[in-house]
């Protein structure tokens, strides 16, 4: 009996993925649970199972697609199983069968768009940009007469329902020349004059009570700058951007917008802490982790978290309002082939140094070798970013929104330090700490910064939880 496997839920708030690699091929006999494709989505790779064994006589799939929730992946002809693949095969076909109805109409649709442009163009004015705004609304009596393309355009009969009711806009050529200049939609604007005819003002009032909202609640990136061309000054190589960098891209740039940032810096002397560590780590690696001066972070940044909450808060500025979250949920940035992913290490406070050395090397080596799943990157209060292994005196990290802070670490290095009465050489570690000024004041960001310089300088304030 045939059964067509289809993607399933992979997460909240995750609306496609990315295929990156096909596992099985027309013929191949599979198990149960056995991996059929790789997807990638938020920033993570998931190997999506089979849920049933059997031969494999059909693949919908191919590298490079990207698959919506519900997609068929393969179709498999099963051994000895009855009853159950009937009730998945019957939606399959559906699925199969609307597709071909479904790409006919996605193509009227932008066949009906091309033909709406070509008919709106005016002789004068307008241009490109007249063309993207104003569209559809330029399908009246009214229009100017301006031969040519224009003519042939006004020839072409109608050919959907929705083309005559945007026909009947009560709006002047004018007022929907100027419409489509400042990008309005003009089916979207209420006309003030008799029987609701739309004026100049009415579009410019509509127009500022839509920059208005954008101004208060930011929702995203802006228009991305377009590129001049770079191919005049020589030659160029063009790639396609992976998801990974196209969701960093999109993450930070909200970031950057929404939260005003500022960076205090701080310098703490671990000499002594690197000491302990190398005398230590020998048994957290016995318990299958390793204890790294990003793990003893971990642990020192949760505790002072719990003594600062408003770092491990979230500001909504839409109902004014400052969110204390009472968990603390520390993420990691991790380097990895494939662009910067940043797993969360859940409940950090309630984890002692060993457990977070445990759980901190799991996750890195899952994310370098594509196995974390989504829900392992969500969720976190607090990031941090160790660049000491590659090297650098300090840097400005940008805050992970809707987090409120984010501390970065740069390489320890050996400097002489006064001690009174000479100089003595001490392992000193640079500490920048980025938080969103809106929530969190310099006075905080530096008390904050003290309390990790001190438990980072004497060890045992870690065990004693400072």
């Amino acid at each position: 009996m045939a059964i067509t496997i289809k993607l399933p839920e992979l997460g909240e708030g995750v609306d496609s993925v990315d295929v990156v690699a096909v596992l099985v091929a027309v013929g191949d006999r599979v198990e149960k649970d056995q991996g059929l494709i790789e997807v990638e989505t938020e920033k993570a790779s998931v190997e999506v199972p089979s849920t049933a064994a059997g031969t494999v006589t059909e693949l919908h799939v191919a590298e490079g697609d990207t698959l919506g929730e519900n997609a068929p992946i393969i179709t498999l002809e099963e051994e000895a199983q009855a009853s159950a693949p009937e009730t998945k095969e019957e939606p399959a076909s559906e699925s199969a069968s609307e597709s071909p109805s479904e790409s006919a109409s996605e193509s009227a649709s932008v066949q009906t768009d091309a033909e709406s442009d070509a008919e709106a163009e005016e002789p004068r004015g307008g241009g490109a940009e007249g063309q993207r705004g104003g569209g559809a609304e330029e399908l009246t009596d009214e229009e100017p007469k301006g031969g040519g393309a224009d003519e042939r355009a006004g020839e072409a009969p109608p050919t959907v329902a929705p083309r005559k009711e945007r026909a009947l806009i009560p709006a002047a050529p004018t007022v929907r020349r100027f419409a489509r200049e400042v990008g309005v939609d003009l089916t979207t604007v209420k006309g003030s004059g008799p029987g609701g005819r739309i004026s100049i003002d009415d579009v410019k009032a509509h127009a500022n009570r839509l920059l208005s909202r954008a101004a208060e609640r930011p929702s995203g990136p802006v228009a991305a700058a377009e590129l001049p061309d770079l191919a005049r000054f020589g030659p160029v190589r063009r790639e396609p951007m992976s998801k990974v960098r196209r969701l960093t891209a999109d993450n930070l740039t909200r970031a950057w917008l929404n939260a005003p940032q500022v960076t205090n810096h701080e310098v703490a002397d671990v000499t002594d802490l690197e000491a302990f560590r190398k005398a230590y780590k020998g048994r957290v690696e016995d318990a299958g982790g390793k204890l790294t001066m990003t793990a003893i972070l971990v642990k020192v940044v949760a505790s002072a978290l719990k003594l600062h909450p408003t770092l491990n808060a979230a500001v909504d500025m839409v109902n004014a309002e400052i969110v204390y979250r009472e968990s603390v949920h520390i993420g990691v940035a991790v380097d990895t082939e494939r662009g910067l992913l940043v797993p969360v290490i859940r409940d950090a406070d309630r984890r002692n140094l060993t457990e977070i050395g445990v759980a901190l090397e799991d996750l890195a080596v899952r994310a370098r070798d594509k196995k974390l799943k989504p829900e392992e990157m969500q969720g976190g209060t607090f990031s941090i970013s160790n660049l000491g292994g590659i090297g650098g005196t300090g840097f400005s990290p940008i805050v992970n929104w809707p987090e409120v802070a984010i501390l970065g670490v740069s390489r320890a290095r050996t400097e002489p330090q006064w001690d009174g009465s000479s100089f003595r050489p001490r392992l000193m570690l640079p500490l920048s700490l980025s938080y969103d000024h809106r929530v969190v004041d310099g006075a905080d960001a530096a008390r904050f910064l003290a309390r990790l310089k001190d438990a980072l300088e004497e060890p045992m304030l870690i065990a004693l939880g400072f």
